[in-house]
Parts: C-alpha cells; structure tokens; sequence
C-alpha cells in the first residue's frame, strides 16, 4: 500500500491546507492597509517577523507538496533536511515519501514553539513521528551539529535571507545527486546566484511558479559541465 495515497494522509493534508487557507485569508485582508516601508522593515529583522507570524501556517502550495513527495520518492530519498516546518504540512509530504521509500530520517527546523508543537501534533496524526524529528529554535543553530553523514535532500522554507547561511551549514553534506528544493527563493538573490553557478557545485532552474530546483555535482560533474 501507498503511504502518501492512503484515505488517513489524503483527507489529512486537505484539512490542514483548507485550514492554512482560511487562516492566510483572513491574515491578507488584515494585512492589506499596512503600508509597504511596515512591511518590510520586519521582513530586515527575520526574528521579529516569523514572531509575528507565528499563527500563519506558510504552508507550501498543493502543487509544491506533491512535487516534494515526487522527488523524494524519485530519487529513493532516506535523509531529508527542512528548514521551516510550520504547522509540518510539507513535513508530511516529505515523510510519506520516506516511509515509501522503506524509512529513513527527517531532520526539520522551526523557530517558533507554538509552531513545533502542532507540527509535532499533525505529525503524529499522520503515523509519521517514527521518522521525524523537529529541532526547536533558530536553524543556524540547531543545523550546526549532530546531522547525517549524508544528506539526500533539503527543503528550505523558511527565513529567506538566511537560504545561504543554511546552506552552507549543510553543504558539506550534500551527497554526489543531492536534490535542493528552495520554495520563494527569488526573494534571495544571493541564494538563486549561488546555485546557478556551476563554479560553486551545482545546476539549478526555477521550477514552477515559486520553487528554484538544485542538482549537487560532483567534481567530474562540473568538468563535463564546463567542457
């Protein structure tokens, strides 16, 4: 039996994304008379703004969860690093495909308590806490030790100026096929530069409508790639 095409997960993540939906709807209409300069002068402080945000999901889009799940499945992913979990909806994606995939480890990161618990929580629901563990607090930190020696895939979803600094903490870990899947990233240019230059190790695209797909190389890799 399929994990991820079960009635329990299927009817699950419809009632957390009708839920994040309403939740981000009623949050725009809140949002829509406070003037840009406000808006991101919180998004500069990235600590101030996930506080603020704290009741807000952020979840990934429908399309991006099945996407997460597809490529993790595809390329028999068994260690899997996120940074953002939110309310842990793309957490579920991402831990059905390790329960199909036979097991593995899912390694998340969120700043906010009240965030961890109810990811922990829809986690649970779904029957996948065997395979995840949430790291409360800031991603620089709790990324800096005790990861996998080799890392199969990422998910970075959370503060977007610290896309770099995050991958640079898990880099040396990227195995040789290593997928990065960084959702909103145009909104670090430092991170899309970084990617799409194949000096540094990569090959990248945009992919969708908001999703920048990663390829870790090898060295040989990279020579084929330049000649």
């Amino acid at each position: 039996m399929i994990n991820f095409t079960s009635s329990a997960i299927s009817s699950l993540i419809d009632r957390l994304f009708a839920d994040a939906d309403a939740i981000e709807e009623a949050y725009d209409r809140q949002m829509a008379d406070v003037p840009p300069e406000v808006r991101n002068a919180d998004r500069a402080d990235y600590r101030r703004f996930y506080e603020r945000l704290k009741e807000q999901p952020l979840a990934v889009s429908r399309k991006t969860g099945v996407l997460l799940y597809m490529l993790a499945r595809a390329t028999g992913a068994r260690t899997i690093i996120e940074f953002g979990t939110s309310f842990g909806i793309s957490t579920i994606h991402l831990a059905s495909a390790l329960r199909d995939n036979g097991g593995g480890r899912l390694i998340g990161s969120e700043f906010e308590p009240s965030k961890v618990n109810r990811a922990r929580q829809n986690i649970e629901t779904a029957g996948l806490s065997d395979l995840v563990e949430i790291r409360e607090g800031d991603a620089l930190e709790t990324f800096a030790h005790d990861l996998p020696e080799q890392i199969d895939l990422v998910l970075l979803d959370g503060a977007k100026n610290l896309y770099p600094s995050v991958l640079s903490l898990l880099e040396g870990r990227l195995r040789t096929g290593a997928l990065i899947i960084a959702d909103n990233a145009d909104a670090s240019p430092e991170y899309v530069a970084r990617v799409r230059s194949v000096k540094h190790g990569y090959l990248s695209v945009p992919f969708a409508a908001d999703v920048e797909l990663s390829l870790r190389l090898t060295a040989v890799g990279i020579n084929m790639i330049r000649t």
